[in-house]
This record gives structure tokens, C-alpha cells and sequence, in this order.
């Protein structure tokens, strides 16, 4: 749908002139139609006269969400054979062309005359000045038609003239929009497309032709969106925007935007703004920034690119103060006019490491991470001062908490059990805890953190720990990750017989099917982690026989993110004894024959020796 209004709009940064030959309809010219027309398949007609307007966009750019505002600077007419055309300047933008036209010829803008500004514009057109149905050539973007342009939009919204605000919802299906039933005349379209409401997108296209019908090319194009997404080291999941970790554990983070068209600029200031949750150490060494089309690949070097930790309003920024720049450079691929072909993606690759604030939110919300891009969008501004910046693109990771109780089959709650936990069934890789110092329990020190490698190699922390059941028999691990841990018993408490087998723990969190879009707060819902779900295997020994009890389904709070686990100690049966009278007898009478035989063979031997 089309939708009209002539609300005033904060200064845009895009401008597109097109010229409609045609008859004058008089020094007023028509009004402004006020209500929307019929919208049939992405055009409209204004019903104004017989003139039309296609505006098209880049390859692969769509209209749609797109916004313009239209001024009919001057009237037209056509002579009869059409080897002239006549131009009148519309009244109501007669002050803003004075203004424009005096300030270049040094001239008081109230002493300017409507020739005078016909033929100043006419002066700016390549040098051509042949008839209404002459083709044009195309203005360019460095241009002092183009510089020309810009300074008479500034002064049309600095005296708050009105335009025809159109915004598209839906074009064509060729993804063109025409704007037909005009009345001939020279147009300037602007664009004002909101960039996440802070700024206006970066329209710099110009045609200069004098036929009825004139097809524009929108060379607008600015990034709509920065894509962020996390590395999840389980299953196949790869890069998409949900996670979960160990605490101490490296997170990559990944973000991709598209190189623009940056036919216009100068310069191309494009910076990536990233913000945090507390519980993620951001890793300023880890970032690597390149640029891709196809096969090849830039890598930045550390003197094209700067990671500020600074700014006080997020985390970090890497900015990039001139893309154009190094696209030029390195992606040459001009035509003969000296104009570079652009869609390359820029690709930021760093690392976070999960720390121990994680401990204090285990499961939803999560830990969200936060990019939008900030970028050029004023071919003039050089690429300072003025730029538009995309919405907030945001990714999740998770860690769970595992509750665990010691007790005997009585319900008596057990102390000073220990345990370590491993993340190989033959219990040679573990997994490091240290106490935690902000409360009760243990949290993890995945091996990443140690110079290792997620769950091998690295050097044990000198403060790693026993997981030791208090004196209600409870013991918590903070910081798990999903998949398979191996729980071992390697004392029991006084008075009880340890565990041989590891406790074979299973944590197996349910994510959304879509793993591809996230909004922010999303992870406090169950949107996301929709479900968590853990079972245990568990052997031990008694009474000279194996009990084995394999997939246990453990009560689990996927809000909290915990898992609750509560390993029986047995009490131990005595070996048989007893203090009747009968057993006394008979161990006394052992005793004297014991006393007997000894006597007897003493006496054997001193008469041996004698003889």
C-alpha cells in the first residue's frame, strides 16, 4: 500500500531530480493531491496530469519500506514539434531557488530573477542544451549539479516547505513503483527513509530528462541490517544465534553487513557498536575483520581498524574509518567511468569468555549480546558528522547448574562426600571447580580459561576443588555446559562404601526450531529455551551384586536452569559376630589344644638336641 501525508520530516540525506517535459498548467500549477489514490500493483496516479515517474531500485535492493518526498520545482512546456521545452519556476519554491542560485552567483537573492535561475540550472546540465525529447546524459554524483542539489534541499527544509510524503509498502512485481498521473514539470524526489529512527538513508541518484516518462535509478543503498550470530560448539548447530557454555569457556561471536553502494562518497565511515552482558569478558586481541566477494578474501590490518573500549555507551566499538577506501583498493573492479562495483560482506570475528557472574543466572534469561552498525549515509559529510546506523541485531548463550544431594536410602543426609567431575567416561579429563567466592557451591573453570582447549589440555588452577556435600548433604556446580559429564565419587562419607562407576550425567536443553532470529528478551521467555531435560545412569555394588539404573529422568527448572541430583549412599551391612556362651567354650577349648600341641613339640625338640 501507499500511504500519503505532508508531514514535515527532520533533514534527509538523498535526492533524486527528474525532468517531465510537458505543457504548463499555469504559474500556480496544480495542487497537491492530499488523499491517496488507488494503488494497483506498486504504482499510483495522482491525477494531476499525464506524466509519470518509475522509480527503480539497485539489483537485489528492495523499495519496499522505503520513503520519498516529491517537490515540483518548476513547470514545463513542450513546443509542438518538441525541439524546446520552457520552464516557469513554481511559486512556492521561487525563495528556496533564490536563496541557492543568489549565494553561488554572489548575488542578494531577493534581486534574482526566474531567468536567472533557469539558466544557472541549465548551465549545471553537462553543457547540453538541446530540446525536451534530447537524451541526457546522467549528471554524476561529484558533480556541482549534484552539490547544487543538496544545498537547495537543505534550504527547502530550512524553510519548511512542503512536498508529497509517500511511503511504500509493497511494489510491483518488478519491484518498481510509478508514480503517474503527474503534471509535467522538474521534480525533485528525495528520499527519507528512517534508518532506525535516528537518521535517513543515503539516496544520491539524479536524472535529467525531458520526456513524458522518466525512469529513475534508486542508488540509494545503506546496510538495513548487521547480522550477529554465536558459535554453538554442540551438536550442528554451528553459527546461528543461540548457545550454551561452561563458565570460563571462549565464545565466538560473528558479525557479517554488506558493503553498499558507495558510488558518492568520499570517504566511508562504518563501525560496529557492541554491548554486553556483564557475565562476558570481551576479548579485544580476538578480533579479526575481513572483507570477502566470492573467493577472495581481505584481511584487515590492525592499522585499517580500531577496537575502542572507551566510549562509555557500549562494551566496545571496531570501527573502520574508511571502508571505501580499502573496498577500492582491494576490490578494484571499476568500469570506464571510474565507478566500482560493490555487495562485498564484511566479516568481524572475536571471542568472549563466559566469567563467573554467570553463577548468578543459570538458565533463562540468558546472556545477551548486542551489535548495531553505524555507517555513512551523507556523500557530503566525508564521513563525519552525519550517519545512519541500523536497529540492534542480538544474540543469546545459556548455562545451566547442576543441584545435587547426598543421602542414604533412609533419606538421612549425608556430609563430606566428594566428588570430581570429569568429561570422559574413563575420568582422565576433568572438569576444574573452584569454590565459589561469592556464595555456596562450586563453579566451573573450563580449561579454555587455563590454556587449554574446552575440556583438555591447559594447567590445573591452584584453587581447583573436591565437590564436597555440606552438612545437608547438598553440593551445586554453577557454569555447565549441555552434553554428557561423568560424576565420580572419590570418597564416600565416614562410614559408607564411595560409588565405583561414575554417575554418567546427561544435560539436554530444547531450543526454538529457528535458531536464526532472535529479538532481545526473548531468552526470558520460553521462547527460546523452551525446555531442559537431564538423565542419569547409575551403578553400584551391593550385597555381592550390581544395580544398575540407566536413564533416570531428573527434575530439572529451566527457568532457574538447574538439574537436581540425589546420589544414595547404602548403609553397609556389619560382618556376622555374636557373644553366646557355646562360642566362648569352643574358643577356650582351641585355645588349651592350641596350648597342648605347642608344649608337645617344644618338648620334641630339646631331646632331639640332647641326642
Amino acid at each position: 500500500m501507499w500511504k500519503i501525508n505532508r508531514k514535515k520530516r527532520i533533514l534527509p540525506a538523498a535526492v533524486c531530480m527528474a525532468l517531465l517535459g510537458g505543457t504548463v498548467l499555469g504559474l500556480t500549477g496544480p495542487a497537491w493531491p492530499v488523499q491517496a489514490a488507488s494503488l494497483v500493483d506498486g504504482s499510483i496516479d495522482f491525477q494531476q496530469g499525464s506524466a509519470s515517474i518509475i522509480i527503480q531500485g539497485q539489483e537485489g535492493q528492495t523499495l519496499a519500506g522505503k520513503e520519498f518526498r516529491i517537490y515540483q520545482l518548476l513547470y514545463a512546456e513542450n513546443s509542438q514539434s518538441g525541439e524546446s521545452v520552457q520552464y516557469t519556476v513554481n511559486p512556492a519554491f521561487a525563495g528556496a531557488l533564490k536563496t541557492v542560485v543568489g549565494g553561488r552567483l554572489g548575488t542578494d537573492p531577493s534581486a534574482v530573477t526566474e531567468y536567472q535561475i533557469l539558466d544557472y540550472m541549465q548551465s549545471l546540465n553537462n553543457g547540453q542544451t538541446e530540446g525536451a525529447q534530447a537524451e541526457q546524459e546522467e549528471v554524476g554524483r561529484y558533480s556541482d549539479f549534484r552539490y547544487f542539489v543538496e544545498e537547495l534541499r537543505t534550504e527547502i527544509v530550512r524553510e519548511q516547505l512542503e512536498g508529497l510524503e509517500v511511503s511504500v509498502e509493497s511494489t510491483g512485481e518488478n519491484g518498481q513503483i510509478v508514480l503517474g498521473g503527474l503534471a509535467y514539470g522538474y521534480y525533485l524526489i528525495d528520499e527519507v527513509t528512517d534508518v532506525a529512527d535516528s537518521s535517513q538513508a543515503a539516496s544520491l541518484c539524479m536524472t535529467d530528462t525531458a520526456n513524458p516518462e522518466v525512469t529513475v535509478q534508486i542508488k540509494s543503498d545503506y546496510p538495513t541490517e548487521v547480522k550477529k550470530t554465536i558459535l554453538e560448539d554442540d551438536g550442528e548447530a554451528g553459527w546461528n544465534v543461540i548457545g550454551d557454555y561452561e563458565i570460563g569457556q571462549t565464545v565466538p561471536y560473528k558479525y557479517e553487513a554488506l558493503v553498499p553502494d558507495l558510488y558518492g562518497y568520499h570517504t566511508y565511515y562504518f563501525a560496529f557498536h557492541d554491548l554486553m552482558d556483564e557475565a562476558l569478558d570481551f576479548d579485544s586481541g580476538s578480533v579479526a575483520v575481513e572483507i570477502r566477494q566470492g573467493e577472495t578474501v581481505y584481511t584487515l590490518g590492525s592499522e585499517e581498524y580500531q577496537v575502542r573500549t572507551d566510549t562509555g555507551e557500549e562494551t566496545f566499538l571496531i570501527e573502520i574509518a574508511d571502508l571505501k577506501a580499502i573496498v577500492d583498493r582491494e576490490f578494484d573492479q571499476s568500469d570506464e567511468e571510474g565507478r566500482n562495483q560493490y555487495g562485498q560482506t564484511v566479516t568481524v570475528t572475536y571471542q568472549a569468555v563466559l566469567n563467573e557472574k554467570a553463577a548468578a543466572d543459570t538458565g533463562r534469561p540468558g546472556f545477551e549480546n548486542h551489535v548495531y552498525l553505524e555507517f555513512s549515509n551523507n556523500p557530503d559529510a566525508d564521513g563525519e558528522g552525519e550517519t545512519g546506523r541500523t536497529p540492534w541485531d542480538t544474540v543469546v548463550c545459556f548455562t545451566y547448574e547442576l543441584d545435587g544431594l547426598k543421602m542414604n536410602e533412609k533419606e538421612l543426609k549425608l556430609e563430606g562426600a566428594e566428588f570430581r567431575l570429569y568429561s570422559d567416561p574413563e575420568c582422565r579429563e576433568e572438569v576444574y571447580v573452584r569454590e565459589n567466592p561469592d556464595g555456596e557451591g562450586y563453579i566451573v573453570v573450563n580449561r579454555d580459561s587455563l590454556g587449554g582447549s574446552d575440556h583438555t589440555g591447559g594447567t590445573a588452577p591452584e584453587d581447583a576443588a573436591a565437590i564436597v556435600s555440606d552438612a545437608q548433604g547438598a553440593f551445586r556446580v554453577y557454569g555447565l555446559d549441555s552434553g554428557v559429564y561423568y560424576l565420580k565419587e572419590i570418597q564416600a562419607p565416614e562410614g559408607y562404601r564411595p560409588l565405583l562407576d561414575p554417575i554418567v550425567l546427561t544435560i539436554t536443553p530444547t531450543f526454538a526450531e529457528d535458531r536464526t532470529e532472535y529479538l532481545e528478551g526473548d531468552g526470558a521467555t520460553d521462547k527460546i529455551l523452551r525446555e531442559l531435560a537431564a538423565s542419569a545412569d547409575i551403578r553400584s555394588f551391593y550385597d555381592g551384586e550390581y544395580i544398575e539404573e540407566k536413564g533416570v529422568q531428573l527434575e530439572t527448572d529451566a527457568d532457574q536452569g538447574t538439574v537436581n541430583l540425589t546420589v544414595v549412599n547404602r548403609t553397609g551391612s556389619r560382618l556376622p559376630a555374636t557373644g553366646n556362651s557355646a562360642v566362648l567354650l569352643l574358643t577356650a577349648g582351641g585355645a588349651a589344644m592350641m596350648g597342648t600341641a605347642l608344649l608337645i613339640l617344644a618338648r620334641k625338640r630339646r631331646n632331639s638336641l640332647r641326642s
